[in-house]
């Protein structure tokens, strides 16, 4: 489906990025990764599906070097037909001990990095006239918890930005959509799940049916395969017409 196009995807050597990286391959799309941490394992697991793959170390909150990401996609590929923009960091506390420069990282890479990343590759896009930029928001995107207050206002304002920049190309083959998971077991919430467990001295099991319980109906977490499979769709011709949706993967948390 996406044989000859070239997805971009920031925040992938794990988790969730990962996961929709692979998902994207598996369709056929060239791959530019971004991110830290088993980068050449990450960059292994996305060739092994028979697809060119380049990668680019841009710290999400230096807009230059967003800016030179996708130039080094263009250069590479000749254009970024897919963006995903994925990364993200997280902080907990209240709003009178949160840290000033935390709040400022979480803003910066959770959204403003979707701002650059999509005023940069959309003038290609508009030439080409069609494209799909993807912003991972979250069920924090449309609902609040306590002590995130950073990274809901970041979530709730990615959603705005996606609304906007798909009314800017509503008359374009350029559409832009959020997707929004509740619990996603990534390597992040893994952690959190062990902390909880020791810190309860309960069993993991235990630990991830809590915290499953505190606010997801369903019990069960969503999978990065899960959103994988959205956002393909999301870059399908059956989804033409899917025009700044957030659209929430989430359990039912948000129809509580």
């Amino acid at each position: 489906m996406l044989q000859g196009k070239t997805a971009l995807v920031t925040g992938s050597t794990s988790g969730i990025g990962l996961g929709l990286a692979q998902a994207l391959a598996a369709q056929g799309a060239n791959i530019v990764m971004n991110g830290f941490g088993e980068v050449d394992a990450a960059l292994a697991q996305v060739r092994a599906l028979g697809v060119q793959v380049s990668y680019h170390g841009a710290d999400m909150s230096k807009p230059a070097e967003i800016e030179d990401m996708v130039r080094h996609a263009q250069a590479t590929f000749g254009g970024v037909d897919v963006l995903v923009n994925n990364a993200g960091i997280q902080h907990v506390a209240r709003i009178e001990n949160f840290p000033p420069e935390r709040w400022d990282a979480v803003i910066a890479i959770n959204l403003s990095s979707a701002f650059h990343a999509s005023r940069m590759v959309l003038p290609g896009m508009r030439e080409r006239n069609w494209g799909r930029i993807v912003n991972v928001a979250s069920v924090h995107g449309l609902v609040a918890s306590a002590e995130k207050s950073a990274y809901v206002a970041a979530k709730h304002g990615l959603v705005g930005l996606t609304k906007v920049t798909a009314l800017e190309n509503a008359t374009t083959g350029v559409t832009c959509n959020a997707i929004c998971p509740g619990w996603v077991l990534t390597p992040l919430v893994q952690k959190q799940v062990d902390a909880k467990a020791a810190a309860l001295g309960i069993s993991n099991e235990q630990a991830k049916r809590q915290l499953l319980a505190e606010k997801e109906p369903s019990l069960q977490f969503t999978t990065p395969e899960e959103l994988g499979a959205l956002a393909v769709f999301l870059c399908s011709k059956a989804a033409d017409n899917v025009r700044g949706v957030a659209w929430n993967m989430d359990g039912g948390w948000a129809a509580q």
